[in-house]
């Protein structure tokens, strides 16, 4: 049996701030902490999907930015691709696709060309692939019709769309469509 591509063992996150109430509050705020993540454990093997279903403020995108690095975990184990995201976030950014819908990836006054090229450039895509891989992931994703225009002037899906496509073009070992976070209201 292969190792896992991603697991987690009973991680959790806490955010700690301070709250300042009246002159006494100033000089010794009150310490509060919300727990976004607890203890959550599970293994996805290689090529396998998972989705995150819950409603707002479960822990969702908490989750995923703990998988690629971006927070830190309060405690418990992350590995992603055999990699620990915090000590080798360089690395294992190399070797994932990741798209945060708040967060574009896409050059916004720039065509998706332009962004891809970037993009490629980044990922130390080989040149000679470039090309190739740009035109398979505008016929994959339906893009041609609006690929040549900036990013600014497109609608919402069709800028989702070409956001994963983005996230693809370095060809990642894990995949933004084998991780999804769904919200529900």
């Amino acid at each position: 049996m292969s190792a896992p591509a991603i697991s987690l063992h009973t991680v959790s996150k806490a955010y700690e701030f301070k709250i300042h109430k009246g002159l006494r509050g100033f000089l010794r705020p009150e310490k509060k902490s919300v727990e976004a993540v607890r203890a959550v454990s599970f293994k996805v093997g290689p090529g396998e999907a998972v989705a995150f279903i819950g409603p707002n403020g479960a822990g969702k995108s908490t989750t995923i930015k703990m998988l690629s690095g971006i927070l830190t975990p309060t405690s418990g184990k992350v590995r992603v691709l055999g990699l620990d995201p915090i000590a080798q976030r360089r690395e294992l950014a190399m070797r994932i696709g990741t798209v945060f819908w708040q967060r574009s990836q896409l050059v916004f006054n720039l065509p998706l060309t332009d962004s891809f090229e970037l993009t490629a450039q980044m990922y130390r895509v080989p040149k000679g692939e470039v090309k190739g891989r740009v035109e398979k992931l505008i016929e994959q994703f339906d893009l041609s019709s609006f690929v040549d225009q900036p990013v600014r002037k497109l609608s919402l899906g069709q800028r989702m769309r070409a956001e994963v496509a983005n996230a693809l073009l370095h060809e990642p070992a894990i995949e933004p469509r084998q991780i999804v976070g769904l919200f529900r209201a």
